[in-house]
């Protein structure tokens, strides 16, 4: 089983994270027009639970460190399953409105506001849990992070005049999104041993078998939360099973790299919890609030043609971004 034994390691696990966590998002505006995220989510789930059972079997199953895969989830207590479970349930619930979200109101301003909260209260509840890395450089670092998400708020306010209604109806969803999204992790976390993944206490699992059980918690869960809201969908009209098995191979596979992407980044954070604490894992991870930004002003150009002051805004939140995860990093290694 592979392992992070130092903190610059679980440092870069994070960034890739973040990376992750930031980028899955564009495999749906790929397909956006085409195919109805409702739709589209369904790969999504499964390309996350099927690159969490690839990784068990391969690095959380090789080498000569800590219990593989089969052996550790036949010794998990039920109560670590049932945790790691439920915090399957509650991602895929907050991920579902945050897909919505974006739909709505756009990368750049759907993870901002609501991965934005899901770190600053994510820290929070993971630092009270565990107290790893120094609270006064984490509080410096989740503030920042608030300016951050409030100078994206205005950002969209100033340029989506004229779109008053869907941009509040995103950023609600986006605000419930990010609420729930700041609670899976403490599930997850707690089914495992963070303080020894070599030899894990009896009964808790480790980072690749807790990333399987969450997946099928999202993929179970996803049976009665999407099939709700391919009814009563948030845009459009209701789209049905049928519809999903009509679509292009192409938009099947667009769906499950984006469940991939984002289970790689899942499965590294959770494997740098161990060094880095899951405050600062968490943390960092979230940090994908900046690429997800970027990627919405920067390539998919959703500020174009707003007001002069939108770039100073845009600017700032960068900045305020940058710093905040400088201090959450650095508050890590204390």
């Amino acid at each position: 089983m592979f392992i992070v034994e130092s903190y610059p390691l679980a440092v870069l696990f994070c960034v890739i994270t973040m990376l992750c966590w930031g980028s899955w998002a564009n495999t749906q505006k790929l397909v956006h027009g085409k195919w109805r995220f409702e739709l589209f989510y369904w790969d999504y789930v499964l390309g996350i639970l099927l690159f969490s059972l690839v990784a068990a079997f391969t690095m959380g199953s090789n080498g000569t460190q800590g219990r593989g895969f089969i052996a550790d989830l036949q010794q998990a207590l039920p109560a670590n399953l049932l945790s790691a479970f439920i915090g399957g349930v509650i991602f895929n619930l907050a991920n579902i409105l945050l897909t919505a979200a974006i739909a709505i109101a756009g990368m750049s301003v759907a993870f901002p506001v609501g991965i934005g909260i899901a770190l600053i209260l994510g820290v929070i509840v993971n630092y009270v849990a565990l107290e790893k890395g120094n609270p006064t450089l984490l509080a410096l670092g989740i503030t920042l992070v608030t300016i951050a998400i409030i100078l994206n708020a205005r950002a969209y306010r100033v340029s989506a005049s004229g779109t008053k209604t869907a941009g509040l109806k995103g950023i609600a969803i986006s605000v419930v999104a990010g609420i729930l999204m700041s609670l899976f992790y403490r599930f997850v976390a707690a089914s495992m041993d963070l303080d020894n993944f070599v030899s894990p206490a009896p009964g808790r699992m480790t980072p690749y078998t807790a990333s399987v059980v969450f997946a099928v918690g999202v993929v179970i869960s996803n049976i009665v939360f999407n099939t709700a809201i391919m009814r009563r969908p948030v845009e459009g009209p209701p789209v049905t099973y049928k519809d999903y098995f009509k679509g292009r191979g192409s938009f099947h596979l667009t769906g499950i790299l984006g469940g991939s992407i984002w289970a790689l980044g899942n499965l590294f954070n959770l494997i740098a919890a161990g060094k880095a604490g899951p405050a600062v894992s968490y943390g960092l991870g979230q940090g994908a609030t900046l690429v997800a930004a970027i990627w919405g002003v920067a390539i998919w150009r959703e500020f174009k043609q707003s007001p002069r002051n939108v770039t100073g805004l845009l600017t700032g939140m960068f900045i305020c971004f940058v710093a905040g995860l400088a201090a959450i990093i650095i508050a890590g290694g204390k």
